[in-house]
């Protein structure tokens, strides 16, 4: 059972996510009309592929955790790809159906709690995330999950950053500062400026992973479930546009990929 601050967490990211749907649409917008849309593409691609070559994308089913407004989901059907997308959000799913376009029809969008994902046991193939971890209340729950849900043999590939840190750590805060300046002189958008940026600042001094040292705790988490977990810490300089790299220079992003070697991996913690 959850205790109060638990739920209050999961309520109060309902809400700022449920306002934030709309602008944090737009950013994906951005990226499906620029050369972003193909850097991902082929990032994600050539992942899947690494770890099954040969297999035909239509063969394999993809889960998308946190979707948002649909940005993974999107690329992952257009390159032929089986796609679930969940959120716990409505109003992200909503923006992601409509950036899905013709797409919507061929992706299952479903409302759903990323740290319990309502699906049997070795669903899928591969399951995705992005910018999604370091804001949940329990993501070693939904680290377990995850890998529950996956196949034998399955992919687990997170991309997150360690965006909070500047709250707890003043190295941190003075470089995130940095950023801010750089962006502005620089003439870049930066996605840290806006309104209700405090709201979320408050969520994430609460969540335990706003200081913690990642992507350490991610691996060495991800052993204690039974899977063959390493990072890449560089993931940055393949995926960021330009203007990314200027205004998140401080936070650069990792990923995080995992191999369930067995069905008795993922046990409970």
């Amino acid at each position: 059972m959850q205790n109060t601050s638990q739920s209050s967490i999961l309520s109060e990211n309902l809400a700022y996510w449920t306002g934030r749907a709309a602008g944090y649409s737009e950013v994906n917008q951005a990226e499906l009309s620029t050369s972003q849309r193909e850097t991902w593409s082929r990032c994600l691609r050539s992942e899947i592929s690494r770890r099954f070559p040969g297999i035909p994308p239509e063969q394999l089913r993809v889960l998308d955790i946190g979707t948002g407004p649909g940005f993974f989901a999107i690329l992952l059907c257009e390159a032929g790809y089986d796609v679930t997308a969940v959120d716990l959000t409505p109003a992200m799913l909503e923006e992601a159906r409509k950036n899905a376009g013709s797409l919507a029809g061929r992706i299952r969008f479903l409302e759903m709690n990323a740290e319990s994902p309502d699906f049997p046991d070795c669903s899928f193939d591969v399951v995705v995330s992005r910018n999604l971890t370091w804001n949940l209340p329990h993501p070693d729950r939904a680290y377990a999950e995850w890998a529950r849900v996956l196949k034998p043999g399955g992919l687990l590939l997170n991309f997150d950053a360690n965006w909070y840190a500047y709250l707890f750590d003043g190295e941190a805060q003075a470089a995130y500062e940095r950023d801010r300046v750089n962006s502005a002189e620089q003439g870049v958008w930066d996605q840290n400026v806006g309104e209700n940026f405090d709201v979320m600042e408050d969520i994430a001094r609460r969540v335990p992973l706003s200081g913690t040292r990642r992507p350490a705790w991610d691996l060495n988490l991800l052993d204690r479930l039974g899977l063959q977990a390493e990072a890449d810490e560089e993931v940055w300089k393949r995926v960021w546009s330009e203007d990314e790299k200027v205004s998140f220079r401080s936070t650069p992003m990792f990923l995080v990929h995992a191999r369930k070697v067995s069905e008795s991996a993922a046990l409970p913690l």
